[in-house]
């Protein structure tokens, strides 16, 4: 995929992968949200709650989990914590990280708390 078609995907899977958690009731606060630490693909709220979600596509569900490193879980939980010390609970602020996979034909598979030990 040339780099404009593999952006313009990863485009599309967000937005998919925000509609699928608006289905179920969560309400997108921030897409592609940035920080200095670097930037959290979705930012979704359930109640008093905040959802962090890293989207990943490719070909099947199986390669995208294969594309979350270890680096980048410590890139997203330091600009999660940027993102908390605005809410009024700051860390305090009952949150979960979720890893959303897509694959080629668009299926969606979300991995709650995919990033607890």
């Amino acid at each position: 995929m040339t780099g404009l078609v593999s952006y313009r995907a990863g485009l599309a899977a967000e937005d998919a992968v925000a509609r699928h958690y608006s289905d179920a009731g969560q309400v997108l606060a921030a897409s592609r949200w940035r920080g200095s630490s670097g930037e959290i693909d979705l930012v979704l709220r359930e109640g008093a709650s905040v959802i962090f979600v890293e989207v990943k596509k490719a070909a099947t569900h199986a390669e995208a989990a294969l594309r979350v490193t270890s680096r980048q879980m410590a890139r997203i939980y330091a600009a999660a914590s940027e993102f908390l010390a605005g809410e009024p609970n700051g860390q305090n602020t009952e949150s979960r990280f979720d890893v959303a996979l897509v694959d080629s034909y668009g299926r969606i598979e979300v991995l709650e708390n995919a990033f607890a030990g």
